[in-house]
């Protein structure tokens, strides 16, 4: 049982690091809204059928925190590809690594109780993400840098408002509402920015806009739902270091980046860092510090 859980994580890790580099290929035809607006849109019809299911499941629609928890979801997308525009795949996917370590701090602050090593960790990766925001480089600008960490920041406060979600009929439930209520935030958003959205894309841009919206958002949502609630928080929390991992070598291998000296000396310290944070949780009790929540992309 646990083989499988630990083969969802990974897979779940997988198709969020696919998010980067195939919402690049998006944004080279269209604005940054306009993609987060198609990858919801192809996300929504598919999440339908599970958000309509039952009854139980309708009825998450009239519940003021699922409601919150999906607007600030699609805000969070939002954000970050409005970053992803003005940086390279490499370093809006290694910038994400830092989001265990910000998961640790706000706990803390919440009184919930965290290891010294962990503290380590998220020394590690603010001096990690402090690094590559500083001299970003050609990787990017000084906003981009801003707006995708400004994006961790409201995935953090949607990870805090999920948890006070009430409990779907099935695993599927809270994601499916999650995603249909997050498009609909995005949708007059979008419109507001850039008017109706281009449909005139190349293949390219739609291989782009469908795999995100099937692989990066359902896929990856069903399958991180699937393994966390079967392992310990601690052991899916290390899963979460795949998405960075594979957004930067797709980028770099893929996407022609440069991997510059502190672009790579802060996304190494940002990921030992965040595997730190969530090995050093291994010492907390298991009640007190959820199972770390993905960090789309």
């Amino acid at each position: 049982m646990k083989r499988l859980a630990f083969l969802a994580l990974a897979a779940a890790g997988v198709f969020w690091g696919m998010g980067f580099p195939l919402g690049k290929l998006a944004l080279r035809e269209t604005d940054a809204a306009q993609v987060v607006l198609l990858r919801f849109a192809v996300a929504a019809l598919a999440a339908l059928p599970f958000a309509l299911r039952d009854r139980q499941t309708r009825a998450l629609f009239g519940s003021p925190v699922v409601l919150l928890a999906g607007a600030l979801y699609g805000v969070a997308f939002l954000v970050q590809f409005e970053g992803l525009a003005r940086v390279s795949v490499t370093l809006a996917a290694l910038l994400v690594g830092v989001m265990p370590a910000l998961i640790a701090l706000s706990a803390r602050f919440l009184g919930e109780r965290v290891s010294p090593a962990s503290w380590v960790g998220v020394a590690a990766a603010t001096l990690g993400a402090l690094l590559i925001a500083g001299k970003p480089g050609s990787a990017g600008t000084l906003v981009g840098v801003a707006l995708s960490l400004a994006a961790l920041l409201i995935f953090l406060a949607w990870l805090f408002v999920v948890r006070k979600a009430p409990i779907g009929a099935s695993p599927m439930a809270i994601p499916a509402v999650t995603i249909v209520v997050a498009a609909a935030t995005i949708l007059p958003i979008a419109f507001f920015m850039h008017g109706a959205p281009r449909l005139d894309l190349s293949p390219a841009a739609w291989a782009g806009i469908v795999g995100q919206g099937v692989f990066s958002t359902l896929l990856a949502t069903a399958a991180w739902q699937y393994g966390s609630a079967r392992v310990g928080s601690a052991s899916a929390g290390v899963f979460i270091n795949i998405e960075p991992l594979m957004g930067a070598a797709i980028g770099v291998l893929l996407f022609g980046d440069h991997l510059t000296f502190a672009l790579g000396a802060g996304g190494l310290l940002i990921l030992v860092g965040s595997l730190v944070v969530v090995l050093g949780e291994k010492h907390t009790p298991p009640t007190e510090l959820p199972a770390v929540p993905p960090t789309p992309a």
